[in-house]
């Protein structure tokens, strides 16, 4: 998958070669010195698969909620009567660092098994300083086998202890600085929706990152059409997520910024939604398209991202070579990083070697697990 070439860049036969870490050679077969040849037997190799877009770190469950909703109960009704982001908040502020700790490690380790080699963790379980702020050191806490970004997501909701304007105040002058000071969060993030902040609640969280040196990211248009792209490219966003009810006005604003779309098939599934994401939009206007789990207990509790990329290939039409990219380059894009997602010499040596004929089916099987190795290095 090199970079420089058109699609995914397949190249075959192919190989890599590495040094402390890092790529020094992707491309065709040639002649090399090397301390150690490793021989791949005809198996694929990937840059190693980033799930750019999780809630990792929370304790409880809320299957009762699944329940509900099976019942006819919406996710608007489930929030308004205190269940949803408030339940799981509850949860997670009893927990201690090392309960959160042992319960996200199980839950990276089935994403660690598909070849995942970077994994973006949010806050926004805790909605309080310290709360927040533990949960943002447990995702730091994570990173011994696998690259972790970390966004501070303390724009999810409002806590119910607190006036509205009051906790905006909080979020802006206290919360982001001491995140940004102590390097806690790579970006910010925020969810904006008729259940949580207005537009113009989140221009003042955005401005309140913007200042501290901080990238934004945002949970967009995902229920309803609140400008939550245009918002997003406002603010030259590394991405905008969810994007069901996105305008075309959105996503014509998203390229011009730069502004990657993270769909989210788990949480369209999961809430049985039936309004797509504007796929074909996104194309006209060369907007980049990721897909990530949104790995959560509410609303995607999807432990799979070879499964996300079959769902956003049935439900949204991505074409397998939008998911692998969804997965690898654009995928790191959404984070602002360059040195991941891809074969080239300079980036990190993060690999998935796959049992595979054909890049195909890692999007096409259900269930399945082809991955031979994975390799990952803390370079």
């Amino acid at each position: 998958m090199d970079p420089d070439l058109p699609g995914l860049g397949l190249v075959e036969p192919g190989m890599v070669a590495e040094a402390h870490g890092r790529i020094l050679y992707a491309g065709p077969m040639r002649a090399m010195q090397a301390e150690e040849m490793v021989d791949c037997e005809g198996r694929w190799i990937t840059p190693g698969l980033i799930d750019c877009h999780t809630h990792l770190v929370y304790a409880g469950s809320r299957a009762g909620e699944f329940e509900a909703r099976l019942a006819g109960a919406s996710y608007e009704e489930i929030a308004r009567a205190g269940g949803g982001i408030m339940g799981t908040m509850r949860a997670t502020r009893a927990a201690s660092f090392d309960e959160l700790r042992r319960a996200a490690e199980l839950r990276l380790e089935a994403l660690l098994a598909e070849g995942v080699t970077t994994i973006e963790i949010k806050s926004g379980y805790g909605l309080a300083p310290e709360a927040e702020y533990k949960c943002l050191e447990v995702a730091k806490s994570l990173g011994g086998a696998v690259d972790v970004v970390t966004s501070f997501l303390g724009a999810h909701g409002f806590p119910p202890e607190m006036a509205r304007e009051d906790y905006l105040r909080l979020l802006c002058e206290e919360m982001i600085p001491h995140v940004a000071r102590h390097r806690l969060a790579d970006a910010v993030d925020g969810f904006c929706e008729g259940i949580a902040f207005s537009p113009e609640e989140m221009a003042q969280v955005f401005e309140a990152a913007t200042r501290c040196g901080l990238a934004v990211k945002l949970h967009a248009d995902q229920l309803s059409d609140l400008g939550g792209a245009a918002l997003a490219a406002r603010f030259g966003a590394l991405s905008a997520d969810h994007l069901e009810y996105t305008s075309e006005d959105g996503a014509a604003a998203m390229a011009r910024a730069g502004s990657v779309a993270v769909l989210l098939p788990g949480a369209f599934y999961t809430l049985r939604e039936t309004r797509l994401p504007p796929v074909a939009s996104f194309r006209t206007h060369g907007v980049r398209m990721a897909v990530s789990t949104d790995l959560n207990p509410g609303t995607s509790p999807l432990f799979s991202l070879l499964l996300a990329m079959n769902m956003a290939a049935t439900q949204f039409r991505l074409t397998v070579e939008e998911c692998l990219l969804g997965v690898t380059r654009h995928a790191a894009a959404a984070l602002g990083r360059s040195d991941v997602g891809v074969l080239k010499p300079g980036a990190k040596c993060h690999l998935a070697i796959w049992d595979i004929e054909r890049p195909a089916e890692l999007v096409y099987r259900i269930g399945f697990n082809p991955l031979h190795q994975r390799i990952w290095s803390a370079a």
